[in-house]
């Protein structure tokens, strides 16, 4: 199998590197595809953390096969190739072969391992199909975890990144019926799982929030610094799906019983000047993000952050994180 179009520069680059040895420009010439192969391995695993360490895995398969690169198809694709299978070999060590059930998707889907991924991280080309916001959000990276693992992978860069049969079937050592064939199951799985979606992720996303979504989440802070419980409340569809990861599984509840949970929690017990909230974005999506200030501390340090799905000007899904330790989250972009 061999990419359209004569040897690139980069392919050239990286063959005459290959017979050099030469880590710098090793690096140098893979490092521009750290961004995309990283959101590649979050698709494929739902996990920040998981997704950095197979992407450095990635760079050093690639380093330790270099004299294997031919130039017979773009490096952008062999790169791919290996992430794929390195995620794949993470996965079956893993053992992940069947989701928990969860609630997450519309009809419901625990993955305990889901993290937000930081959108200053993402690709900066939004033309770029790995940065489209539907295939970043967090229903669709759970969705895609309801399958297994060599389907995944089918589905991602079939459906996603856009890659002929032919080419997929390459990288998994497949056949192009077998992967046909894994295309449709992976199809049906994910119409169950985002039955109100579009299945055309190639086509263009809008990658901004609408004026309603910032709106909602400027309310959703205000009324937390407020201590506003009806107006918290009024933002909040009757039937709320909630989350707090990795804590609390999913749940469908009630507005109110959201809001009297938070405040046994103890939320709403701390004064204004202990906390403070910006409004931000993860995998693309409106969030709350929520920065603490202990007793002894002079600094506010993140804490939680809220991701929300809005529908019709009101909170319908809220994915909350435990945002301690994580430093990657932070700085987060303010809206």
């Amino acid at each position: 199998m061999t990419d359209a179009g004569p040897l690139g520069a980069d392919e050239a680059t990286f063959i005459a590197l290959a017979r050099s040895g030469d880590t710098a420009r090793f690096a140098l010439i893979t490092e521009r595809h750290r961004r995309e192969l990283q959101v590649h391995c979050y698709r494929m695993l739902a996990n920040y953390d998981d997704a950095q360490d197979m992407t450095q895995e990635t760079f050093l398969r690639a380093w330790n096969k270099r004299k294997s690169f031919k130039g017979h198809a773009a490096l952008r694709t062999w790169l791919y190739r290996i992430a794929t299978n390195a995620c794949l070999d993470f996965l079956q060590k893993r053992n992940d072969r069947t989701p928990v059930p969860s609630g997450l998707s519309d009809s419901g889907s625990e993955v305990p391992h889901l993290q937000p991924y930081p959108d200053r991280m993402l690709p900066e080309d939004p033309q770029e199909s790995v940065v489209s916001r539907e295939t970043i959000e967090l229903a669709f990276i759970v969705a895609v975890q309801h399958l297994p693992p060599r389907q995944r992978a089918v589905f991602i860069l079939r459906d996603v990144l856009g890659w002929p049969a032919s080419k997929v079937a390459d990288a998994l050592e497949l056949t192009v019926a077998s992967v046909t064939s894994a295309l449709q199951r992976a199809r049906v799985t994910m119409r169950e799982q985002l039955p109100d979606r579009r299945l055309d992720w190639r086509s263009p996303a809008p990658h901004e929030l609408s004026h309603d979504e910032r709106g909602v989440v400027k309310a959703y802070i205000d009324a937390h610094e407020r201590n506003d419980l009806d107006g918290l409340m009024s933002l909040l569809r009757d039937d709320l799906r909630f989350a707090m990861l990795p804590e609390l599984g999913p749940v469908t509840m009630t507005a109110k019983d959201a809001v009297d949970g938070w405040v046994s929690g103890g939320l709403f017990e701390r004064g204004r000047d202990d906390w403070r909230g910006i409004g931000t974005t993860v995998n693309r999506m409106p969030a709350a993000a929520l920065y603490l200030r202990a007793p002894e501390d002079t600094e506010y340090r993140l804490f939680a952050i809220a991701v929300l799905r809005i529908v019709d000007g009101k909170i319908a899904e809220l994915t909350g994180f435990d945002a301690t330790g994580k430093p990657w989250l932070d700085p987060l972009p303010a809206l």
